[in-house]
């Protein structure tokens, strides 16, 4: 019996998978995403602070600073077009001493090698003008920082590749992947399923690794190990004393920017993410126990916050291909090729500012499936 055939597979639909799958279906036919849960988004896509950064953070000429701010842009420009929720609150990184000030001065040379728009150093009196509620110094005050609904915009690019006839294919766990000639076979573990892919797209977040060892790709020769960064959140029951976003000046090594305030689209506030290297991927649950780490955590950016009105939230998961101490890596945007599996396109390590990128590497990856097909 013939075994189907189809053009293009992206393996996950997170926010990325769903990106990817909005662009290629603008362009080309017989496109197939596999989710192995239920439903789409259901990990990192929608376990994180929903921010739109503004590309301040990330090493000049890196994968995550120039998809980050051209990825912005674009969530700015079809937020608007397409009347998909969000706001932009502008952020500050606070300096809560004067010796934390250089780390400011640092971050604003680098935004600005980036490109990121409109940033300024603020003293105590314009911070006062903006939020006296913040707790700070002196602070970087960027302007283009944002928040947006996620699950809407996931909705939307689903909403786009159904219109061009992708099949999203849930509850259908990749168990092989394998090239033969031409063409890759892929076996879903439901009911043993097996069918061929011209090219196949590894948008599989926290198991994108394990995607490309299956191909035959050591991961860990390649680097393309990933480790599990676990995020909690907790949030603040009381009315939010602030209107923007508050982060601290970030960690070491940028494991992450430190347990910050940011607002949902109904002005909630949270905090969080904290960092916390685990061993599974799938481990959701908020220590409630940590409430009194994020209260003094919180209390150093924000003032007069009550202690009582803090309560667990949510937890999320960072596909990191850097280990605890190590030094932030980049993200992986691969076709492989060279490795003797032409048609085969790995995206591994896909952490933030993965939400804000997410157009722009769907666009990046369109280049990349021009050239295959």
């Amino acid at each position: 019996m013939a075994m189907d055939k189809v053009q293009i597979t992206i393996i996950g639909a997170g926010v990325i998978g769903l990106a990817i799958a909005a662009r290629l279906s603008a362009q080309y036919d017989n496109i197939v995403v596999l989710e192995q849960n239920c439903r789409f988004g259901m990990e990192t896509s929608s376990r994180n602070s929903e921010v739109i950064h503004s590309g301040i953070y990330y090493k000049p000429d890196s994968l995550k600073a120039s998809l980050c701010l051209q990825g912005a842009d674009m969530l700015y420009n079809l937020c608007s077009e397409f009347a998909i929720p969000y706001k932009k609150t502008g952020k500050l990184v606070v300096a809560q001493k004067p010796n934390e000030q250089k780390f400011l001065e640092l971050l604003l040379k680098n935004g600005i090698k980036n490109g990121a728009k409109g940033l300024k150093l603020i003293n105590k009196k314009d911070i006062q003008a903006m939020g006296p509620a913040v707790n700070a110094v002196s602070a970087l005050y960027s302007p283009n920082t944002g928040i947006i609904d996620s699950h809407r915009l996931m909705q939307f690019f689903i909403g786009q590749a159904e219109s061009n006839q992708v099949m999203f294919v849930y509850n259908s766990k990749v168990i092989s992947l394998e090239k033969q000639d031409k063409d890759f076979i892929i076996g879903i573990e439901q009911d043993g399923y097996r069918f061929k892919s011209k090219i196949v797209i590894n948008s599989a977040g926290l198991f994108a690794d394990h995607i490309a060892s299956l191909a035959g790709i050591d991961v860990v020769k390649n680097n393309y190990r990933l480790f599990y960064c676990k995020g909690s959140y907790f949030s603040y029951a009381k009315r939010s004393p602030v209107s923007m976003l508050v982060y601290p000046v970030p960690q070491k090594k940028l494991t992450g920017l430190g347990v910050h305030a940011t607002l949902d689209l109904e002005k909630r506030l949270r905090f969080g993410p904290d960092t916390e290297y685990i061993n599974r991927p799938d481990y959701y649950k908020v220590d409630k126990e940590k409430s009194d780490i994020f209260y003094n955590s919180a209390i150093r950016i924000i003032k007069n916050l009550d202690k009582k009105a803090f309560n667990p939230d949510m937890a999320g998961i960072r596909p990191k291909l850097s280990g605890p101490g190590e030094e932030a890596r980049d993200f992986i945007i691969k076709e492989e090729s060279d490795k003797g599996l032409g048609g085969l396109i790995n995206l591994i390590g896909i952490e933030s500012p993965g939400l804000t990128s997410s157009p722009a590497i769907a666009l990046k990856v369109k280049g990349m499936v021009d050239k295959l097909i």
